[in-house]
This record gives C-alpha cells, structure tokens and sequence, in this order.
C-alpha cells in the first residue's frame, strides 16, 4: 500500500520505520530538519508531492492540537479514494470531520508512547481500533498491530473515550499530584525514584494532548474516585486505624490481583 504519513514526531518516525519494509511509504513534515535521517522513505515537505505520491492512506501522526487541520489542509491533495487515519489518543470532533469528510476513514489508538514503551518489543502493549471504521481500514491495522504483537481491541468512539478516561486519566491525575507535593530527595527510595521517572516522562508531553486527555468528558469521574479514596485513607491515617487499614490494603490488593 501506498501510505503518506503527516508529521515526522515521535510516533510519526515510528510508524514509518515500522511501515516502509511492507509498503512504500512518505513522511510530510512542513520543518524539513525533521526528514533528515529517515530511512527507506520518501520525504515531503510540500503539498504537492502529496498529490503526485497519490497515496492510499494517509495516516496523521501530527500534535493533537492540529489533527484536524491537518487533514482539512491535506484533503485537496488526495485522490478520492484514499482512507484518512489518525492515531490520536483522544478524539473530540474526529467523528464528527470524518462523516463530513466524504473519505473513507480508519481511527485507532496505540496506547503507549516513546517516553515510556521499548518500541522494540511491544508484546505486553495495546491498541484499540474504533468500530465505526471503514472495514479494509480495520483489517489493516489489524494486520500491522498483530504483526508487531499489539493486543487488539474494538471499541466505539464513545467506548474509547470512557476507556481513555479511565486508563489514561488516572494515572496522569496521581502522577500530577505526586509532582505538585514534589521537593528534593537526597536519599530518594526506590518507589520514590520510579515515581520521580514517570511523572519526569508524563510532564516531558506537549500541554495540549494532557489537557485534552484530563479535559474528557468521562475524566472528572475518575479523578473523583482518586478524592473519594485519599479522603479513606486520611481517615484510618489519623484515627491509626490498624485494623482499617489492614483491611483497606486487602480490598486494593484484591483489586491489583484481579
């Protein structure tokens, strides 16, 4: 397949390494710095070659913040068609721009990152394909994602924003509360120093994609539950509720083992 990619980023560099020994790819970046070391893959920085290339699919790996104008601006230059794809982690208005779009479309979500996943080995990483796709869309990331042995999993628009609520929300929440209490450590422990890693990768992320993400419709719920569990445990913290505790602590094991 013929596959344009919109935007040499992180991911975008990514799925064009991953991409370019099965298919013949191109990378568009208007920041031509960006191309310079792109292997087995051909390089646009103009709009025009977009349209000489006439690729199959395009796929928008650009900063959340332009997905959409990104494609409006790219769409003059596709043939018709050519399948739309985005890889965005949340995806407000996608829906919407797709059914207006008149092209077929495929919208996925791999659900880890080059802060934090080995890219080499991606076996206990997932991804989650949305329902609503065009069916030879689907079968192709179906097809990539496997290859690279990615969990599979369908969810619909409305799904994957629950699901990103909850899987992405809360741990961006603690991880945010964890650096707002921060203070240098000259003797730091180890689960203080995992702690310390994580939130440096998660605060590493454009402002933009973590306040769309914290600004989901399904994320203030979650982030409830976090104040709904720290007042618990305020409570068995200053009545020194032994028993309480030890109680407390089976139920969140019970809730990690399962």
């Amino acid at each position: 397949m013929k596959i344009c990619i919109l935007g040499a980023g992180k991911m975008g560099t990514w799925l064009s390494d991953a991409l370019c020994l099965q298919h013949e790819v191109a990378i568009f970046d208007t920041d031509v710095k960006k191309l310079k070391f792109l292997f087995n893959t051909q390089r646009f920085s103009k709009l025009d070659e977009i349209r000489e290339f006439e690729p199959e699919m395009v796929i928008n790996a650009v900063a959340l913040n332009y997905t959409i104008a990104a494609f409006k601006e790219v769409l003059p230059y596709l043939p018709k068609g050519c399948i739309l794809s985005d890889i965005a982690s949340v995806k407000t208005g996608l829906e919407a721009f797709y059914r207006e779009s008149g092209f077929r479309f495929v919208s996925t979500h791999p659900m880890f990152g080059p802060t934090f996943a080995n890219l080499k080995d991606l076996g206990h990483q997932h991804a989650i394909i949305i329902t609503e796709s065009d069916h030879l869309g689907k079968a192709f990331f179906k097809d990539f994602y496997a290859s690279l042995g990615i969990n599979i999993h369908d969810y619909s628009f409305d799904e994957h924003d629950q699901t990103t609520a909850y899987s992405l929300s809360i741990p961006f929440s603690s991880t945010l509360v964890f650096a707002a209490c921060m203070k240098k450590q000259n003797a730091p422990g180890t689960t203080f120093k995992r702690h310390f890693e994580i939130a440096k990768g998660l605060l590493s992320e454009d402002d933009y994609l973590l306040t769309e993400i914290l600004f989901n419709p399904y994320t203030y719920e979650q982030v409830e539950k976090i104040r709904e569990q720290l007042k618990v445990l305020l409570h068995l913290i200053k009545d020194k509720d032994s028993e309480g505790m030890k109680a407390y602590l089976a139920s969140v094991r019970k809730n990690i083992l399962e």
